[in-house]
């Protein structure tokens, strides 16, 4: 299945600059949480400080399985603490919500 997520940056170059570096090499518990969750493949794209991100995942993927799988590693919940310092929450999401799932509204297929 194939998801779309959105999320906003800080409008500062220097932290957009900060915020793709961290992602340039990222930590290998984050990408162990990425994977087993069933997410089997992720890209991150961006226009200024706006950022689209697109996943891939196996039969097994749930948000629900994710989000509790993230709550339960320090790692993930340290990662998440540091990245708010570069990101902005796109309006009319739930209170801390960051990445907000995007509904399809065409397809050429």
């Amino acid at each position: 299945m194939r998801y779309c997520l959105a999320l906003d940056l800080q409008r500062d170059p220097a932290l957009i600059a900060e915020y793709e570096g961290w992602h340039r090499d990222i930590w290998p518990e984050i990408k162990e949480g990425i994977t087993g969750s069933g997410i089997t493949d992720m890209e991150i794209w961006r226009l200024e400080d706006r950022l689209f991100m697109i996943m891939e995942t196996g039969p097994d993927f749930s948000f629900e399985r994710k989000g509790a799988m993230d709550a339960a590693s320090p790692v993930v919940q340290r990662w998440e603490e540091l990245m708010w310092k570069y990101q902005v929450a796109v309006p009319g999401g739930k209170p801390g919500e960051k990445w907000r799932l995007m509904d399809r509204i065409f397809t050429l297929k």
